[in-house]
């Protein structure tokens, strides 16, 4: 059946639902994100989403009103990324285009409108106080000098530099060799630091003239990066791994990434190591928003995270080296960390507060940086996230919502006290905050004992046995919560729950291990993923809790989820035919012996010892490896521009499928990437879903012949 007939069969079947609400209304909220602040006095600046038209707001203190300052009025995939206000508060810098959550091609331009001209990733630049928004160069990674005179920027391997002044005046500040990216400049704006990577090795370097050579800082076989300048300009702190290379490693065993930070002489280039990780698997390199999240701070000290004591918690040592103090104690992680202009205290998002379910909330923290005195500034029933101090130091700027009110950007004294949004008037009038529910939190067992997290959407008052459906996040390190998501991504799945609710559905949006939010042991379970699959167990009982709920009908529980949650989706439906009734799968991973394991097939005289037998975990723990027991109808879902999951995978999938006669149907996204970057092309996936399970559900809801 074509969707559009479904789409119409759909709309049909829903007519008169009383709390119901259109996919357009509920997706018509504006998502902000990138928020920034100048170093040097109030102002701020973030970019909203509207109904895919992206564009630059700016507010300034005291009175902190709203305005737009870019005009994009076209829904055409061209996202607005690296946003920052210049030093002085004159100019606001971006990039538009590319696809930067991709784990390819970022930097390569995307067209999923089908536009004839070809689209550039490029760097803006427009007034604060308002005018004509200018194309400073095709590049991207824009960093702009603390004189308010230049940006450096990546381009063609190399760090090139534009005036602010003079579009189109861009040209490369020097050569060398390796993929050049990570500009810092320093304090004062004379030199620039940057990341040399060379494939097994990585040098930092840094650039003062066309005159005086490239400066090296303490090189050696190891991979270094994330150059932060000291505050007064005369060192470097820095990220140093080992190089690659070395013997295979068995690959079912988990073993340690140690790191260490160093620091060097920015005239000289010689380094020292001030603190090196312990080797344990929990000391490894962070892997959470922010990675190291490596900070040069106030009082001679140096901040970092880790998950040394299970949890993604900020440390800090003294410059000279020494004993790491550890900032965050607690049973709560740690994301979107931001310094303040004096470099005294830090603010971050955490999932902790005084209320009993904040663990699946965020909420903002101050936390100094020589002491153990985190302080929560945002307690509530909402969700902050993304905090920066303004230059003056009076006003901490973040991003927050509800479980009804979509995302904003809200100020508050930095010191605590009521907050404010902003940008209310950008919410459509016919947004159905009041017809939202707030998604209940749930506690269930796995098999094996594992508490698992999540959240009930469910319509109050309806009577009758429902229909029901698991979403699945992707990534895997994400972490579901009570309101709208801080990802954009995200964001849409809490759009979709929320219809489906109103419609008339039972979703549980399930937490399972190896996401985030519940300490080290959860995010990173034994034989997980392609060795083993252990998350989906979580998975499976997420939908054997709603099984054993009163109002659900046990025989109509579906499934959906993108990217890694497609993967789980599409290993239900394999496995879990009898359970899980019917499934959409958003671009999902279907085998992982294809996707992953490439490098591991190329020749190479030695192999990992256990290189066979982690190739037949892998298999076992790909949906194509139990395609014999799949019966339940799908809805396979890919934008073919996908940079995070190859197309090929739903190409290959619908062949096994085909020859299997597994029911399946198709929803194909020319052009658009893993994150869908047009808004209307959201809107399909998003309707096609709902419609997919209303069409198959009540097909199944009614009586066969006797």
């Amino acid at each position: 059946m074509r969707l559009l007939q479904l789409y119409s069969i759909a709309a049909a079947l829903l007519a008169g639902a009383p709390d119901s609400f259109r996919i357009e209304q509920v997706r018509g909220y504006p998502f902000p994100n990138e928020l920034a602040a100048s170093a040097a006095g109030s102002k701020i600046a973030w970019a909203f989403n509207e109904a895919g038209r992206r564009n630059v707001w700016v507010a300034e203190g005291p009175d902190f009103a709203a305005r737009r300052l870019t005009d994009f009025q076209s829904d055409d995939g061209q996202e607005l990324t690296s946003l920052a206000v210049s030093h002085d508060g004159k100019h606001v810098v971006f990039v538009r285009g590319g696809d930067h959550g991709s784990n390819w091609e970022r930097s390569v331009a995307v067209n999923p409108g089908f536009s004839p001209a070809a689209f550039k990733v490029q760097i803006w630049c427009v007034p604060f106080s308002g005018g004509e928004a200018k194309v400073l160069a095709d590049g991207d990674g824009p960093a702009i000098s603390p004189r308010n005179d230049a940006v450096a920027f990546e381009r063609e391997r190399g760090i090139w530099a534009v005036p602010l002044d003079k579009p189109g005046q861009a040209k490369r500040l020097f050569t060398a060799r390796g993929d050049l990216g990570s500009p810092e400049w320093s304090p004062d704006g004379s030199r620039l630091a940057f990341v040399s990577n060379r494939a097994d090795h990585s040098f930092i370097g840094v650039f003062t003239s066309e005159k005086d050579p490239i400066l090296w800082l303490e090189p050696s076989t190891s991979r270094d990066s994330s150059p932060r300048w000291s505050p007064d300009g005369k060192r470097i702190a820095f990220v140093r791994r080992p190089g690659a290379g070395g013997v295979p490693e068995p690959l079912l065993e988990p073993r340690p990434a140690p790191w260490s930070i160093w620091t060097a002489e920015a005239a000289t280039g010689a380094g020292r190591r001030v603190w090196k990780s312990a080797e344990t698997l929990r000391d490894s390199l962070p892997s959470t928003h922010g990675g190291v999240n490596l900070h040069w701070a106030a009082r001679g000290r140096i901040v970092f995270l880790s998950y040394a004591d299970g949890w993604p918690h900020l440390y800090s040592v003294p410059e000279s080296g020494g004993e790491r103090l550890l900032l965050t104690p607690g049973g709560y992680m740690i994301e979107y960390v931001s310094i303040s202009p004096d470099g005294q205290y830090l603010v971050a998002a955490a999932n902790t507060g005084p209320g009993a379910d904040d663990i699946d909330r965020r909420h903002i923290l101050k936390i100094p940086v020589d002491r153990a005195a985190p302080a929560v500034l945002t307690p509530g029933a909402g969700l902050e996230w993304s905090p920066v101090v303004t230059g003056d130091g009076r006003t901490l700027a973040f991003l927050g919502a509800t479980a009804q009110r979509p995302p904003l950007p809200a100020v508050m004294p930095a010191e605590g006290g009521a907050a404010r949004t902003l940008a209310t008037e950008a919410v459509p009038a016919d947004f159905p905050a009041p017809r939202l529910v707030a998604p209940k939190k749930v506690v269930f067992p796995a098999p094996d004992g594992t508490r698992i997290h999540g959240q009930i959407f469910e319509r109050p008052g309806a009577g009758g046995k429902k229909p029901a459906v698991v979403y699945v996040h992707g990534g895997p390190p994400r972490q579901m919560l009570l309101g709208w998501h801080y990802s954009e991504y995200y964001s849409n799945a809490y759009a979709l729950n929320q219809y489906l609710a109103s419609r008339g559905f039972v979703v549980l949006s399930v937490n399972y291990r190896l996401g985030i939010g519940y300490g080290f042991d959860f995010h990173r379970p034994p034989r997980a993923g392609s060795q083993g699959a252990a998350e989906y167990q979580d998975v499976k009982a997420a939908a054997e809790y709603l099984r054993g709920l009163p109002q659900v009908d046990a025989q109509r529980i579906g499934i959906y989820g993108g990217s890694y949650g497609g993967y789980l989706t599409a290993l239900a439906l394999a496995r879990d035919s009898g359970l899980f009734a019917a499934g959409v799968d958003i671009h999902g991973v279907h085998s992982f012996t294809s996707e992953r394991a490439r490098a591991l097939l190329e020749p190479a005289y030695e192999k990992p010892p256990d290189l066979q037998r982690a190739l037949d975990i892998a298999w076992q723990s790909s949906p194509v490896a139990s395609i014999s027991a799949w019966r339940s109808p799908v809805l396979l879902i890919h934008g073919d521009d996908d940079r995070n999951v190859r197309f090929s995978q739903t190409v290959d999938l619908v062949q096994r499928l085909t020859k299997a006669k597994v029911p399946f149907e198709e929803l194909i996204v020319p052009d658009d990437t893993h994150h869908f970057l047009r808004h209307a092309n959201w809107l399909k996936v998003d309707a096609a879903t709902a419609a997919f399970f209303e069409r198959v559900f009540r097909v199944l809801s009614t009586p066969g012949p006797s």
